[in-house]
């Protein structure tokens, strides 16, 4: 299967991203593209000076004009769009970090709000955000089951671990990974972690641009990097084959192999 990353430095308007995400649907679909996966914040860039009342008077909600725009793309396109939105919360002034997964009919057929929202490294994501409660299930896809986390997801290996023993083949990770010391060394070690620790291929499409340092990966099951969009914005291709994952984890049965009677949550 064929899918697509999007790579893309996203204005502080949500009507122009929301051409160029239409504009990068189409193109992917002409390239015969399963699936198209965008970074998280495609909706608009916030910056500082954005307070939380501002932010959230600009979210919608899942049926609002932006996810349904793109749904009745995917629907034409025939192609399964996986793509992020600012959320309208019912707390006052904050929103959710919510992505999303549509099928090639315009269906949403899952949803996941972010869980460990961003407060390190000198940023709050939770002065203007609301964290999710759950994670979500993972969703039959044409591609494979496809489970979500969001971009500071990464960092916590739990997570993870309990979408691929949930049955998850692939995790597709929308972000915006701030440049900082060390910072790409970090997301390009902890993607190829994620994948070699369970068997799956990661998909993280990432912003460029901005304070954002782009370097948009996919990596397969045994940690082999198989896209690398760099600087570049644009589109990039990658195939996406389900027989390496039940290849890598025949070979390397580290889910089966796990201890579970053993693992005890050990006190201090």
């Amino acid at each position: 299967m064929r899918v697509a990353v999007v790579q893309f430095k996203a204005s502080t308007k949500k009507e122009d991203n929301l051409k160029k995400i239409i504009s990068y649907i189409s193109k992917a679909a002409a390239k015969n593209a399963t699936l198209i996966a965008f970074s998280e914040f495609m909706m608009f860039y916030t910056n500082s000076s954005q307070t939380p009342k501002q932010l959230a008077n600009l979210a919608e909600t899942i049926n609002g004009n932006f996810v349904t725009i793109i749904a009745e793309a995917a629907k034409k396109n025939q192609i399964q769009v996986i793509g992020s939105f600012y959320e309208k919360s019912r707390k006052k002034d904050r929103v959710y970090d919510t992505s999303f997964v549509i099928s090639e009919s315009g269906k949403v057929i899952s949803t996941y709000r972010k869980i460990h929202l961003y407060d390190a490294l000198g940023f709050r994501e939770s002065d203007k955000m609301t964290a999710g409660s759950k994670i979500a299930k993972p969703v039959k896809t044409s591609i494979g089951k496809i489970g979500m986390m969001i971009c500071y997801d990464l960092r916590f290996p739990e997570m993870s671990r309990s979408l691929a023993v949930a049955g998850s083949e692939i995790l597709v990770v929308p972000s915006a990974w701030v440049k900082g010391n060390m910072k790409e060394e970090h997301w390009i070690t902890i993607n190829k972690t994620r994948a070699i620790e369970n068997g799956c291929y990661v998909i993280a499409p990432d912003q460029i641009g901005n304070i954002y340092c782009g370097r948009s990966l996919v990596v397969d099951p045994y940690g082999k990097i198989l896209l690398d969009m760099k600087k570049k914005q644009g589109i990039g291709f990658v195939n996406i084959d389900l027989n390496k994952v039940k290849q890598t984890r025949k070979i390397l049965p580290l889910l089966k192999n796990r201890r579970t009677d053993v693992y005890p949550i050990l006190k201090a």
